[in-house]
């Protein structure tokens, strides 16, 4: 079982959203903080929206740090603007102020200092790229002691990448878009002793949002939390979209839902396959996910939304 103390690191995309409000709701997780990395977001309205989904759970005490990385290849705006939805939706804006706090010192500098104060080592759990974690380290390597494990949505083992269809060419398009955002930060973190555990396309290709679950939540307007990630679902289901940060999450809550494998994968960070991961003899081993068991898994979201 995964240390109860986590530090969230995201990067505003919709189902980052989604994976914040399921961490909230698991009462044995002692959340030291979230941190939003510029990446598949516009910064101020994914800080706003992350700050407002911790007030409507009632955890306002849990401080926010807004990243100052920057990544090497941008996501698609189409992509980012998602953050400006969330941040105006109605549900979240019924109050005047925003209790949860907003720290002044950057994300990175943060996850040093909170690292360096908690009193046992901390699992990592992140849904974005590696950057701001390869900052911390590099200003900080001591934090690395206190890093019990990253958890990571990331990469594609033995599946296609998911890039394909927003790039120009010159790529092999081999990569995952949280990797491929920034391949060099992603290459250091690999170089680290820190333990992986990886959620990869893999895993995620499998378990897709339907329309039947997104019209359950929406029929639960008893349950505030359900209602707003009804709305987010809403925003997507003109496309094919997957459980990638929420079942990487859910491995939190439930990790005996789970299957997992080792892996040797190395990562490559410079040329037209950057940001691909690659299954080598000899590479960095880590704990990939494996298999869920689907039908379980949704009624667990169901469950920890009923709130």
């Amino acid at each position: 079982m995964p240390s109860n103390l986590v530090l969230f690191d995201h990067d505003g995309g919709l189902d980052d959203y989604l994976a914040l409000m399921l961490l909230l709701s698991y009462e044995h997780i002692d959340l030291q903080g979230v941190i939003v990395t510029p990446a598949d977001c516009y910064i101020r309205p994914a800080v706003g929206a992350t700050r407002k989904i911790i007030d409507m759970m009632g955890q306002s005490h849990v401080p926010v740090a807004e990243s100052a990385v920057r990544g090497v290849n941008p996501f698609p705006r189409a992509f980012r603007r998602s953050s400006f939805h969330v941040d105006h939706f109605p549900i979240l804006n019924r109050r005047e102020h925003i209790d949860t706090p907003l720290l002044s010192e950057t994300g990175q500098q943060f996850m040093v200092r909170a690292l360096r104060a908690a009193p046992e080592p901390v699992v990592i759990l992140e849904t974005g790229p590696l950057t701001t974690i390869a900052a911390a380290l590099a200003s900080a390597p001591d934090i690395a002691a206190k890093i019990e494990s990253i958890l990571w949505m990331g990469g594609a083992l033995n599946v296609p990448g998911n890039v394909s269809h927003w790039i120009d060419g010159g790529q092999d398009m081999s990569m995952e878009w949280n990797v491929y955002w920034d391949p060099i930060s992603a290459h250091q973190v690999w170089q680290t002793d820190i333990p992986i555990i990886l959620c990869p396309l893999d895993i995620t290709n499998t378990v897709q949002i339907t329309s039947d679950f997104v019209r359950t939540l929406s029929r639960r307007p008893q349950y505030p939390v359900s209602e707003l990630a009804a709305y987010c679902y809403a925003l997507v289901m003109h496309q094919d979209y997957y459980c990638w940060d929420v079942l990487t999450t859910a491995y939190l809550g439930r990790p005996d839902l789970f299957t997992t494998k080792e892996w040797e994968v190395e990562i490559i960070p410079e040329g037209c396959s950057q940001g691909r991961t690659q299954v080598t003899p000899g590479g960095k081993r880590i704990t990939a996910l494996e298999s869920v068991e689907k039908e379980t898994f949704f009624d667990h979201l169901l469950a920890q939304w009923a709130r």
